[in-house]
């Protein structure tokens, strides 16, 4: 026969119980004399097999005799026992018991055994439950009360009767009203009676609770509460745990304040809205009343001096108080400090001070004891004053007073304050250290960028520069008109990447080197690969710069040249966004033009393409901060951008307007804006009257037929006091083409606010300025021409090169 399963209850529920324990009766000489149903359920014998057999025999196995019979002698000594003993079951197996044994003697003076038994885990573990109880009453910390249904009180552990300074034994019969007050009372019998009603246990409701005895010394604590009940059901009250988490609340509280001063003090870079902000999170819950007062140099935003600790200005107050003007000196009040002061000491020794003796008070009367005895009739302030320091400087301090409440400051309240004043202190200092370095990054931007944008015959120009928001720094975005040689110009906007003074130095010499670039007359996509190389270089010096000066690893560019005669254009970009064409019948479309990689990376090559554009054809480049606004997406941008320069009639300022407000509308005003820059040109052409062309065969008569061409060309002009300079400069340009260079010589002048002279060959060897030693038969041509001239120079092309030189007219051409 196989042993049963023990079930388990829920509860501690006694084993020894009749419907669960089994049990037999022995005589005085061990013979089983009765024999249960449970007993037989236990250990398998059914009572005809178990009644007039000596117990010892059938239900002791041989090798755990030695331990019954000790149990045996001490039962027969005490007249009872209790304890675990070891018995075998009708199948040979080895059975723990819990057992109880007690003797009774029957009328003939008879002495027998009752014995009640269990399963050994069961009584075990009704042990081990009673234990518990008994320690929840007895030794528990956390608060235990048994309340009958109609809420009196019927027992409670000593850590209640602590609590309410009440013997254990008298709070029988009582309520919780008797000691609490009526509105945490209240709340404790609303609670018990939904648990009695509902049957839902409430776990962990933290509360505060004021005993009658001390209403002003208020604690916080968690309830948990069940409903009771017998076997059958029937509802016998309710428990509930009171355990004291005063210090967890308050610890929790002051975490709270900590995690909203993280979000909420240093949202701008202002430096009186930074203190604004630790004045608003510190009160009410920390204080009553709060002062930020910041040294002068600080409020100013300049370096704080810390040899002069006496003087602070009022940066910032907050007060519950409704007559706060007569208690608080007002915002912006410069205030000198007494030197007894509590605020006195706090800057000399840089460290929180929490007053217990009213010196914060009593330290201003005589500055203003007219102010400090209205102070002193709200009554006993609590004062705590702690210093704002940030990289080891002192930048001012904050003062906070509490004379609504009970309890005054304690030094929690002291650490909490110096955890404000700390954070507070690092978003003042970088909101200072910010507004001068976003100043000077300002001046440094709008020194490097061009002002005023030169006049050119090749085009008409219209530029807007719009700077990132304050919040977000300076960026690295320009844009440049660069006349060239032969009436040309050159049509630059890039962008840097990064923001702040380094984005805007890095820049400047960008600028620079487009600039110098653009004087040796490189095509588009080799100004490109230069400034490649630049920004790499640049890059690598960098490298070993720490966080605070952030890497600048990459620009973007977009680099056009128009030529007016030819009305040729080049261009290549580098990362940068297409530029916009709109021809003069109002057509509008992306230009063609390769990608190209961001200037930075290195060894990869750029390409240029050519456009021949119409007179008052519209070029409108741009930097990407037009077009990536927040709202829409790039294409989205684009067609908007498209649909503003589809009127090429307007005035290019007017199109400016109407590009900015159909882009910039909707542009984000957080750390995702960036610098915008637009740049619009409309094409001229040079007329045909301007300009002659020539070719000249590769003969010695070269120079002279260039001499006469040129005289012709200018008496038509009526420029003929130019022309003996003009023709000396024009021989001696030929001569060298006809020496060192190869194939046919062109020969071009141009006439407009200078007369230019230009003389192609198809040689790529480079011609040099040199002072010629008087011994020498040679070499003063170039030099004559440099003395010549106002300017000149070489450019290379496809087909060799062009020497170029300008003269300013000498007097004013008949049209």
């Amino acid at each position: 026969m196989d042993t049963p399963m023990t079930t388990f209850s829920e509860g501690p529920e006694d084993p020894f119980a009749v419907r669960r324990a089994a049990s037999a009766v022995l005589d005085d000489r061990g013979t089983v004399i009765g024999w249960s149903e449970r007993a037989e359920a236990l250990l398998g014998y059914p009572p005809k097999e178990a009644l007039g057999r000596t117990a010892l025999g059938f239900l002791i196995d041989f090798q755990d005799e030695d331990v019954v019979m000790d149990a045996l002698t001490v039962c027969v000594r005490d007249r009872g026992w209790f304890g675990v003993v070891p018995a075998r079951h009708r199948d040979g197996q080895r059975v723990e018991l819990g057992c109880r044994a007690r003797a009774i003697t029957r009328g003939d003076a008879v002495c027998e055994w009752f014995l009640v038994a269990a399963p050994a885990e069961e009584v075990i573990q009704w042990e081990r439950d009673r234990s518990v109880l008994d320690g929840l009453f007895r030794r528990s910390p956390i608060g235990l009360s048994v309340f009958a249904p109609d809420l009196s009180l019927l027992r409670v552990n000593r850590a209640i009767s602590k609590f309410s300074q009440i013997p254990v034994e008298q709070h029988r019969g009582l309520h919780v009203s008797d000691f609490l007050i009526q509105r945490d009372s209240d709340t404790v019998e609303r609670q018990l009676r939904e648990v009695l009603e509902t049957g839902r246990s409430s776990i962990f409701t933290e509360q505060p609770c004021a005993l009658r005895r001390d209403p002003g010394h208020e604690m916080f604590v968690s309830i948990s509460a069940f409903r009771i009940e017998d076997p059958s059901g029937r509802i016998l009250g309710v428990t509930q745990t009171v355990e004291d988490v005063t210090e967890r609340y308050r610890a929790r509280h002051r975490l709270a304040l900590l995690n909203e001063a993280s979000a909420r003090i240093g949202t701008t870079l202002d430096v009186a809205r930074t203190a604004n902000e630790l004045a608003e999170v510190a009160v009410p819950d920390l204080a009553d009343c709060v002062s930020v007062d910041l040294l002068e140099p600080v409020a100013r935003g300049e370096e704080p001096i810390q040899e002069v600790l006496g003087t602070v200005r009022r940066t910032a107050i907050r007060s519950v108080l409704p007559d706060t003007p007569q208690v608080m000196y007002p915002v912006g009040r410069t205030i000198h400090i007494p030197p007894e002061s509590l605020q006195a000491r706090c800057l000399a020794q840089r460290r929180p001070v929490l007053d217990t003796h009213q010196e914060g008070v009593t330290g201003w009367l005589p500055e203003d004891p007219e102010r400090a005895e209205r102070v002193l009739s709200l009554g006993n302030p609590s004062l705590m004053v702690v210093p704002l320091v940030a990289r080891g400087l002192v930048l001012g301090l904050l003062s906070l007073w509490r004379w609504q409440r009970s309890e005054p400051f304690e030094e929690d309240d002291l650490t909490l304050a110096a955890e404000f004043a700390s954070r507070a202190a690092v978003c003042i200092d970088n909101a200072r250290r910010y507004t001068q370095q976003h100043d000077a990054a300002l001046t440094l931007q709008h020194s490097l960028l061009p002002h005023e944008v030169p006049t050119h015959p090749a085009v008409e120009i219209a530029h807007r520069y719009l700077p990132a928001d304050d919040t977000t720094g300076v960026g690295g975005d320009w844009f440049d008109v660069i006349p060239l040689s032969g009436l040309r110009v050159a049509l630059v906007v890039g962008d840097v990447v990064g923001r702040g003074i380094h984005a805007a130095a890095t820049m400047g010499r960008l600028r620079t080197a487009v600039h110098t670039l653009a004087n040796l007359d490189l095509t588009p996509d080799e100004v490109l690969s230069r400034l490649d190389d630049l920004v790499d270089r640049l890059a690598a010096e960098q490298e070993p710069t720490d966080e605070r000066f952030p890497q600048i690893i990459g620009a973007t560019c977009l680099y056009a040249v128009y030529d007016p005669v030819s009305r040729q254009c080049a261009l290549a970009r580098a990362g940068h966004p297409p530029p916009v064409m709109v021809t003069p019948d109002g057509q509008v479309h992306l230009v063609d033009l390769p990608a190209g990689p961001p200037l930075g990376l290195g060894g990869l090559p750029f390409e240029a393409a050519e456009l021949e554009l119409a007179e008052g054809s519209l070029l409108a480049l741009y930097t990407d901060g037009l077009i990536q606004a927040r709202k829409r997406d790039v294409d989205e941008s684009l067609a908007d951008l498209c649909e503003a320069l589809s009127v090429p009639t307007r005035s290019l300022e007017e199109t400016c307007r109407v590009v900015g407000d159909a882009l910039l509308h909707d542009r984000p005003t957080d750390d995702v804006a960036d610098d915008v820059a637009l740049l619009i040109a409309r094409t001229r052409v040079l007329p045909k009257e301007k300009v002659a062309t020539w070719e000249l065969p590769v003969e010695p008569t070269a120079a002279a037929q260039a001499r006469t061409l040129a005289g012709s060309q200018l008496t038509e002009w009526g420029l003929e006091e130019m022309i003996f300079t003009t023709e000396l400069i024009v021989s001696e340009l030929v001569t060298n083409a006809y020496r060192y260079g190869g194939g046919p010589i062109g020969l071009r002048l141009i006439r407009d606010s200078h007369l230019i002279c230009e003389v192609s060959d198809t040689s790529s060897t480079s011609p040099h300025l040199r002072r010629a030693r008087t011994t020498d038969e040679g070499g003063r041509g170039l030099f004559l021409v440099a003395q010549l001239t106002e300017r000149w120079g070489t450019r290379y092309t496809r087909d060799g090169k062009t020497i170029w030189t300008e003269q300013p007219l000498l007097a004013t051409p008949a049209e």
